[in-house]
C-alpha cells in the first residue's frame, strides 16, 4: 500500500496563498488517478480537484480560477496551489491515490486555516 504525506498547511489571511505538497512512497505514475479533498467543520468529505493519469482535472465550482493541482511523475509529488484563499477554505485537506484497480490510499491531512 502506496504512503501519502501531505505537507504545506498553514495558517494565512483571506486572499493569501499556500500550496500544499503530497509525497507518495511510491510510483505514482502507476495510479490512475490523484486527488485533493477537503473536510471543514462540520461538514462532509469535499472534492476539490482531481488529476487522472492522463485526462483532464476537474475543480470543485468553488475553487475554480483560484486552485489548481499538479503533479510531477518524476519526483512522485502532487500538489494544490492555493490562491486568493478564502475563510471558507479552512479544512483539513487530503490528498488520495487511487491504483488501477480502483483501491483508494490517503494521508494524514494537513490543516490550512484562512482567517477574515
Amino acid at each position: 500500500q502506496v504512503q501519502l504525506v501531505e505537507s504545506g498547511g498553514g495558517l494565512v489571511q483571506a486572499g493569501g496563498s499556500l500550496r500544499l505538497s503530497c509525497a507518495a512512497s511510491g510510483d505514482i505514475f502507476s495510479f490512475s488517478a490523484m486527488g485533493w479533498y477537503r473536510v471543514a467543520p462540520g461538514k462532509q468529505r469535499e472534492l476539490v480537484a482531481t488529476l487522472p493519469t492522463g485526462g483532464s482535472t476537474t475543480y470543485a465550482d468553488s475553487v475554480k480560477g483560484r486552485f489548481t493541482i499538479s503533479r510531477d511523475n518524476a519526483k512522485n509529488m502532487m500538489y494544490l496551489q492555493m490562491n486568493s484563499l478564502r475563510p471558507e477554505d479552512t479544512a483539513v485537506y487530503y490528498c488520495e491515490a487511487v491504483s488501477p484497480r480502483g483501491f483508494s490510499s490517503w494521508g494524514q491531512g494537513t490543516q490550512v486555516t484562512v482567517s477574515s
